[in-house]
């Protein structure tokens, strides 16, 4: 049975591989800062990430999800992938698709299901601003591509900021739609500490709408389960859209993930400040149970509230302790 904490069900683990990025992302790791990084020695082996895996399965973990910093940067990841696959129903990754093209048919040989891009813009001068480096559009679609002819389902997260690219909503949907892939539209989060947020840079649900809505009749569908972080909608041609409105819309009481860090922390809100050590217990010698127990003990004491409560932080203004989102993983 699903194991279950204030009807807040453990479907999902998201698992960060790598803290390691090839672009220095304005959303995640901007120019001008210093970044430590984990050793090699500190990073889970993908033995130990599998095991944690088969155990989280137990709980009623049924997806498993790829992150970073970039994942594609591990090597060999698609061996971690066949281990996975073996356990979990579901396999996917998120990657912001540079390396995409090369790895994927590796990737879908060993399991993966589905891949979600990360695509801030559809114009080139402006995507190589945002992620710190001289790229094309045309490399990240290539990679998009290639996915769709091998059979996996795709998405292409955007994360929306004003000013930055809110003036490519409509963009997104007019490329992306005769692909039939669903591109998911998301409020730019305060992750970290070093992504510039503040709430007038967000761009609503409610403003991604009325851009859409002046093409398009937009027809919602809410929620499509229990635990689904983006309110679906439809177009009147059947074309589907997400929002993930986790600002204007906060969704914490409804969380089913579990983050698991590269160097093996177990984290249960993108928003947290610290984590669970719960590599000391794999390197350790605990025991499956041991382990087992652990994760029922962190998911029990889960209280983030994070999103739900950023209105009243920000007038206190209170700036509270948050681990970066290379690290973390989304």
């Amino acid at each position: 049975m699903p194991f279950d904490q204030l009807g807040r069900e453990l479907k999902d683990l998201r698992v960060s591989v790598t803290d390691r990025c090839n672009f220095r992302c304005s959303f995640c790791m901007p120019d001008g800062h210093e970044y430590e990084f984990f050793k090699r020695e500190e990073i889970l082996s993908f033995e130990e990430i599998a095991r944690v895996v088969r155990i989280a399965r137990t709980l009623g973990v049924k997806k498993v999800r790829l992150t970073g910093g970039e994942p594609l940067m591990r090597r060999h990841l698609e061996n971690l992938v066949a281990l996975i696959s073996q356990e979990v129903e579901d396999t996917a990754l998120t990657t912001n698709g540079f390396l995409l093209k090369d790895k994927v048919k590796d990737l879908a040989l060993a399991g993966l299901k589905r891949v979600t891009v990360s695509l801030p813009s559809l114009r080139d001068q402006t995507l190589s601003e945002l992620v710190g480096r001289n790229v094309k559009v045309s490399q990240i679609l290539d990679g998009i591509y290639k996915s769709l002819e091998l059979g996996l389902y795709v998405k292409v997260n955007v994360c929306v900021v004003k000013e930055i690219n809110s003036d490519e909503i409509l963009d997104f949907i007019d490329f992306f739609k005769p692909l039939g892939v669903e591109v998911r539209f998301i409020e730019f989060m305060d992750v970290g500490t070093l992504n510039g947020w503040s709430l007038d840079r967000v761009f609503s649900a409610k403003d991604i709408i009325k851009a859409i809505s002046q093409k398009y009749r937009v027809i919602p569908l809410g929620k499509q389960k229990k635990g689904e972080t983006a309110e679906g909608f439809v177009l009147e041609d059947g074309y589907r859209f997400g929002i993930i409105a986790s600002i204007t819309q906060p969704f914490c009481g409804e969380c089913n993930r579990l983050r698991l860090t590269a160097d093996g922390k177990l984290f249960t809100c993108l928003f947290a400040g610290e984590g669970y050590d719960l590599k000391k217990l794999l390197r350790g010698g605990a025991k499956d149970e041991e382990i087992r127990e652990f994760i029922v003990s962190v998911w029990e004491s889960r209280r983030d509230r994070y999103s739900e409560e950023r209105l009243e932080l920000l007038k206190k203004g209170e700036k509270p302790k948050k681990v970066e989102m290379f690290k973390l993983g989304g």
